[in-house]
């Protein structure tokens, strides 16, 4: 190592590379060949911290030739081939088989070796394996592991004194990590913090055999914010899309499966389940993320929504303390196990965090659009507590001055810079390229907040409430405040502003906050035409999204995290938006930019990505996230592009209005539910519409 390289500031690890797979508060990463190894942030996970840190298998004394592997989901197989075994030749004759699967804080591997060699294949089959217990914020800081001394111990569970052990442990800072195996180990050689574990094997020609190991987390350490995989909680299962585009069907299937394994139960409620954000950096309930993954599933159920809208409110803000940045009223922004403490950039976060503008929010805008969709009545009435404080923070610490916007500030030196979806300190830019100063009124939390506000106006008076507040008139004030103050005018022509700075002055970067604005009932017409036509133009869309900062801005940049990168749901929510405006055309275009980009990244979209393409493909964001909960949820939006979905379920009426031409060709959803009631929609492809198993009382709208 020289000594630049041993200087060298700690950088965050890259993921585009590595096989993951979740269940719930477990994650695995590894190489594509299916090993964990060590100086890297690759290992199995549990609760944030991290289990193993290594898992490396050998066949024959060496590593197994890596031909092909995939991910999905809770399970992650590889294939491999042995080719210091078998017959002589090009061709192998000895195959690895190696399948690693989630089930909460277990992780099974199974290591299977086939034979299609001439001769029976005697060998010798080992793992090694070590622990380092490395909180999951080190490791994003790039401080890779070795830094810490586990214990472990062997444990003769039923077995003669003179073989290997049946199983071995790790005590760890918050859990104690057994691992056991498939069958009895021959040898167990121990070396420092490792341990080696052999098989002697024979596998006759056209056989096989199998060896693997489970390993289990138990909590030595409990935390009242501890959640458990919610995974067999909540199944979308019935949930099948067909279209004549033939990358649609998969994208659903496989993005539906991630979404699920990212479920999390409520410790306070277990039968309440969420989506943690991501993994490995967010594998826990972040207000704004859950919030928006379950509206975009809403079209397949309201049962995500009730769950994240009760564990946010369980949690709601009641007082006011500064070092958490939480008020009365307010919806937090993320809970971890723990502090967060990055130790190089400084972020220091208590376990529950408020630091959030627009979570709250969209807390009210999930409840009104689950009441739409058919949550029992019952479910929203016992909500209406929140509800109300949510409102109450809305038109009070949440527009902390008199010019009636709402705004954040982080006045602890430890907290975000930026409370908004773009948190990255950089992400609120001028058109010339330079940073805009905190206090920030971002354009799409107002949006938020007078969807919000006139929403909960609606639902209260449909139930019949009476409420001493009037959030449809300040809605209306609000909504008139946008239009006055956030309009700006560049030689990109005329948009709306990412955002009013310190000064009251609007921050004229040309970035897609826009997009968030769209449906949201702040815009007229003549100004949605003027949206639309922006965020659909050559500086913001490209062939795989819609890119968070304009090429024309200073300091865009299409790979940094929020100055030019594209995130998929960001993409998916201009979707909705120009959906809910009507503009199903635009809605369509936006729409199949997201299927090309799932097909280039296997069907599994990552957290975020740079439209820059290589050879006709976008390219990785090396960190990024994936799977990413409202990433993932994204397919429920193309549902709903796709057929124009609308659902009033207190009414009884459903409305269609598929785009024309149709974005994916004919098209059938199976597994949409209307309340209670589940149901199918086809669209030929001449645009008819025809709809399966609603009751007879329901009015059918159809375009």
């Amino acid at each position: 190592m020289t000594e630049e390289q041993g200087t060298r500031a700690p950088r965050q690890p890259w993921l585009h590379d590595t096989a993951t797979c979740v269940d719930g508060n477990a994650t695995t990463l590894s190489g594509g060949d299916g090993d964990i190894l060590p100086g890297t942030a690759q290992g199995f996970y549990v609760d944030d911290e991290r289990q193993l840190r290594t898992v490396r298998w050998r066949v024959g004394g060496e590593a197994p030739t890596r031909i092909a592997a995939r991910s999905a989901g809770h399970r992650s197989e590889f294939f491999s081939a042995a080719r210091n075994l078998g017959n002589p030749g090009p061709d192998p004759t000895v195959e690895v088989h190696r399948t690693r699967t989630l089930r909460g804080a277990a992780m099974t591997e199974r290591l299977r070796v086939v034979s299609r060699a001439d001769e029976p294949v005697v060998t010798t089959v080992s793992v090694e394996l070590a622990a380092d217990g490395a909180p999951i914020e080190r490791v994003k800081a790039g401080h890779l592991g070795g830094d810490r001394a586990v214990r472990m111990d062997t444990e003769r569970v039923g077995v003669d004194e003179a073989t290997a052990p049946a199983r071995i442990a790790f005590s760890l800072p918050r859990h104690r990590l057994t691992v056991s195996f498939e069958p009895q180990p021959t040898r167990l050689r121990s070396s420092g913090e490792s341990v080696l574990v052999e098989f002697d094997v024979r596998v006759e020609p056209g056989s096989h055999c199998e060896v693997a190991l489970i390993a289990t987390a138990a909590r030595s350490t409990a935390s009242a914010l501890d959640a458990d995989a919610g995974s067999e909680v909540l199944s979308w299962s019935d949930v099948v899309v067909e279209a004549d585009d033939p990358r649609l069907g998969p994208l659903v299937r496989r993005s539906v499966e991630d979404l699920r394994h990212l479920l999390l139960r409520d410790p306070s409620s277990p039968d309440d389940v969420f989506a943690a954000a991501g993994t490995p950096w967010y594998l826990t309930l972040f207000g704004r993320d859950s919030l928006w993954a379950a509206r975009m599933m809403l079209p397949f159920g309201t049962q995500l929504a009730g769950g994240t809208l009760r564990a946010l409110a369980r949690r709601q803000g009641t007082v006011h303390a500064l070092d958490r940045a939480e008020h009365p009223g307010k919806i937090p922004h993320e809970l971890r196990r723990t502090a967060y403490v990055d130790p190089e950039s400084g972020l220091a976060l208590p376990p529950v965090y408020y630091g959030t503008v627009d979570a709250t929010a969209l807390w009210v805008c999930l409840l009104v659009d689950a009441w739409w969709w058919g949550m029992p009545e019952g479910e929203v009435r016992a909500l209406l507590p929140t509800l109300h404080a949510a409102l109450g923070w809305l038109s009070g610490d949440g527009m902390p001055d008199e010019d009636g916007l709402l705004k954040y500030l982080d006045t602890t030196g430890t907290g975000l810079a930026n409370q908004g979806w773009k948190d990255s300190g950089d992400s609120i830019r001028w058109r010339d390229g330079r940073i805009a100063e905190a206090p920030i009124a971002l354009v799409e939390a107002q949006a938020y907040a007078v969807e919000a506000l006139a929403g909960a106006a609606d639902l209260l008076d449909a139930l019949h409430v009476e409420t001493d507040a009037d959030p449809a008139g300040v809605a209306a004030a609000l909504r008139e405040r946008v239009t006055r103050r956030f309009w700006v005018g560049s030689d990109a022509g005329r948009y709306l502003a990412l955002a009013l700075d310190s000064a009251g002055r609007p921050v004229d970067g040309l970035g897609s906050n826009m997009g968030h604005v769209l449906g949201t009932g702040v815009l007229e017409p003549d100004e949605v035409r003027r949206v639309a036509a922006t965020i659909t133009g050559p500086e913001l869309l490209d062939d795989f999204g819609v890119r968070t900062f304009g090429t024309g801005n200073g300091g865009f940049n299409p790979i940094g995290y929020h100055t030019g990168s594209i995130w998929t749901h960001d993409t998916a929510i201009a979707a909705l938006g120009l959906t809910r405006e009507g503009r199903s055309e635009d809605a369509a275009r936006v729409a199949r930019t997201l299927v090309a980009s799932g097909e280039a990244f296997d069907y599994r979209w990552p957290e975020l990505y740079s439209g820059l393409p290589v050879m006709g493909r976008p390219a990785p964001y090396p960190a990024s996230c994936r799977p990413q909960a409202w990433a993932a949820a994204s397919v429920g939006v193309l549902v709903t592009v796709g057929l124009g979905l609308q659902a009033d379920v207190p009414r009884r009426r459903l409305r269609v209005a598929p785009p024309r031409p149709a974005p994916f060709g004919a098209l059938r959803v199976e597994g949409l539910r209307f309340g209670a009631d589940p149901f199918t929609v086809r669209v030929d492809r001449d645009g008819e519409v025809h709809v399966q198993g609603l009751p007879a009382d329901v009015r059918i709208d159809a375009d």
